[in-house]
């Protein structure tokens, strides 16, 4: 007896908005949507971001049924200085009957071929679970870095330059952050809707900027938290970005938290900056907790944003501009990729003075082998070859080639993401 056909494709009735709603409320309790009304508004936000034009909500049907249902996102990424179309995945959702049936395996097939045909080389995501999308081939990004600051701890400095933004300065909020994604490596073009829902109405966070030479160069987005089991005059303020384009505006934005020393406990920051606590008089973050032998705690870590090469030959077309450490060597790279075969293969790299492309026939000086995970953290800037050599996550069959490779790859610019989706 053959098994009903599985389809994927956008929702289109108010009974599958309905499906979809409760799919991913039950996929993700953590939303608490418990009433009608809050069910009613998870639907309604759902349906309001499928109207960006970036955004699209499928669902997973089978016997007339919706048995899954994802996000996808038309992110514009910047890597290595050129822009890049990546498909993003989000809100991939199973319906509870249903779970051990491969579903969530068909949609994440899809999605890959879906963006394969756009164009795409890349995907992107943030895992609910780690490894279920390293088994997908899916590599670790960057870090986040949560510090808890004391306020007083923060350097002093000139604040003149920093008041709060609203409305009226959307435009110059959007060509701050332009600038600093052209100079970036990995940051995404923002969508239209994010943009809209920071500066409407509804939005809860404060807006900092800090201007010089009549332009915006750069921004603090923050809420306040009450102190867990305090009182009402005990409060903190969490970070949700800190984005700037020069030392003068880090240092600008930092004095206006450093000035809220009377009122804030703690400044709760989450960076994908390793080094922050450079800055900081004292680094330890209010834990008193010390590591063998004696290093104080400073903050903790996640790993969050997943990246995948799904487009070999499209990737390094796209990045024909990108100059890999100046090298010049022909690599046969030999990846491994039991989710999306189409990327197992031993692909032959030929630089010349950095500009690389792909030459199926050349003749290798070296050979090295890794997983498809492994080689999209390497290639987005989050590791280094030198690091997965020690680590054995990679191999190579002649030693002496290895600062060679290393170099190719290496980049003085990591990856950082400060999209939600």
């Amino acid at each position: 007896m053959s098994q009903p056909k599985r389809v994927i494709r956008p929702l289109q009735t108010e009974s599958e908005w309905d499906a979809y709603t409760t799919i991913s409320i039950n996929a993700y309790p953590g939303i608490r949507a418990t009433d009608e009304a809050a069910r009613r508004r998870f639907k309604e936000r759902g349906q309001e971001m499928n109207t960006d034009p970036i955004i699209n909500v499928y669902g997973l049907f089978e016997a007339g049924e919706m048995r899954g249902s994802m996000r996808l996102y038309d992110f514009t990424m910047r890597l290595h200085g050129t822009d890049l179309l990546v498909g993003g995945l989000g809100g991939v959702g199973v319906d509870l009957l249903h779970k051990k049936e491969r579903i969530a395996y068909d949609m994440v097939q899809w999605f890959q071929q879906h963006y394969q045909q756009k164009g795409a080389a890349m995907t992107v995501l943030y895992p609910f679970r780690p490894d279920f999308y390293k088994q997908m081939g899916y590599g670790y990004g960057r870090k986040l870095n949560q510090y808890r600051i004391p306020p007083a701890s923060l350097p002093n400095g000139p604040r003149q330059n920093v008041t709060f933004l609203d409305a009226s300065h959307q435009q110059a909020f959007n060509d701050c952050y332009e600038r600093v994604r052209q100079a970036s490596n990995g940051l995404m073009i923002q969508p239209e809707s994010t943009v809209q829902a920071l500066f409407g109405p509804a939005s809860t966070l404060k807006k900092v900027g800090y201007w010089a030479d009549g332009q915006l160069q750069g921004y603090l987005l923050f809420s306040f938290e009450p102190v867990p089991n305090g009182n009402f005059l005990r409060n903190n303020i969490i970070i949700r970005t800190l984005l700037y384009e020069n030392s003068a505006a880090l240092r600008g934005l930092l004095a206006f938290l450093q000035a809220q020393a009377d009122q804030i406990e703690a400044v709760v920051l989450n960076t994908q900056d390793e080094d922050f606590h450079l800055l900081l008089q004292d680094p330890r973050n209010g834990s008193h907790n010390l590591m063998p032998g004696i290093y104080h705690e400073s903050n903790v870590q996640g790993l969050g944003m997943m990246y995948r090469v799904i487009d070999v030959p499209r990737l390094f077309d796209l990045l024909a501009g990108h100059n890999f450490g100046g090298q010049t060597i022909t690599v046969q790279v030999n990846l491994r990729d039991s989710f999306w075969p189409e990327c197992a293969s031993a692909w032959v790299l030929t630089a010349e003075n950095g500009n690389v492309a792909l030459t199926p026939n050349a003749t290798p000086d070296v050979a090295i082998g890794l997983d498809v995970a492994e080689f999209s953290s390497l290639i987005i800037g989050a590791t280094t070859f030198r690091q997965l050599l020690a680590y054995g996550l990679a191999d190579i069959s002649d030693p002496a080639y290895a600062d060679v490779v290393h170099a190719l790859f290496d980049t003085p610019n990591k990856p950082i993401c400060h999209t939600a989706f």
